[in-house]
């Protein structure tokens, strides 16, 4: 068997994960202590784990998460009203299949946007389509692109999503121009794909938050009755790594 011929066609046909496991075997001699099958089968799971691999961080790069945030990584305690299992149990993104969101609220530091960016890594890592924004750098993109006509385009690419994850919910005052433009997300998503939100403001205060009444029940109406709510309490997670 003309080994290089192997390899030329592996690189021929863009098989990277298949070459560099056929490769460091021919190096290593494990070809030689197995049965053709077991090398075929090895070399299928090499290439099958090389382009998962590859599309999850490609996932993870058109997503722009604030924070590179593990499931494996959160603090979960009683302290901070987290349950592990009821946690777990979301993070099965089961939620996405359902077309429901999730709202997570809390006070600055307890850790709001470290939990929606994990849920949005585990959504990547299953295979759906993530977008994440600070919802003030949102509104701003939004205005923007306006002046050269990509608004529409971006709002398309955020109805496409599986996952929108918008953070820092009411940090900025909402005007009747933010306001419309979130009802615009929200229509364009809701019954369709799944919103995280994350927000220092409680939920019982978003009413009032976004003004407008009319805006505001069209938006709450379609964001709070089919999502999960988590609330975060504790104190900030900054202050340790502050004091360390």
């Amino acid at each position: 068997m003309n080994n290089n011929s192997t390899i030329e066609k592996m690189k021929e046909l863009k098989l990277l994960g298949m070459l560099l496991c056929f490769s460091t075997s021919l190096k290593t001699g494990e070809h030689e202590h197995i049965t053709a099958d077991e090398l075929l089968a090895i070399l299928i799971e090499a290439e099958y784990d090389y382009r998962r691999t590859k599309r999850i961080k490609a996932a993870f790069d058109k997503a722009h998460f604030r924070y590179l945030a593990n499931i494996e990584d959160i603090t979960f305690s009683k302290l901070r009203n987290l349950d592990k299992n009821a946690f777990i149990r979301l993070a099965d993104c089961s939620f996405i299949k359902k077309k429901e969101g999730v709202i997570v609220t809390g006070s600055t530091g307890v850790g709001k946007s470290y939990l929606v960016s994990a849920l949005g890594h585990q959504a990547c890592i299953m295979g759906y389509k993530v977008l994440y924004y600070n919802l003030g750098k949102l509104f701003a993109l939004l205005r923007m692109s306006k002046a050269d006509n990509s608004y529409l385009k971006i709002l398309a690419r955020i109805a496409k999503a599986d996952v929108l994850i918008l953070d820092d919910f009411g940090l900025q005052a909402f005007d009747s121009t933010n306001c419309l433009t979130l009802l615009e997300i929200i229509e364009d998503r809701h019954g369709k794909s799944s919103t995280i939100i994350a927000s220092q403001v409680p939920v019982n205060r978003w009413h009032e938050l976004l003004g407008e009444q009319t805006l505001a029940d069209a938006i709450l109406d379609r964001v709070i009755h089919t999502s999960t709510k988590i609330e975060l309490k504790g104190d900030s997670m900054r202050k340790p790594q502050t004091q360390k």
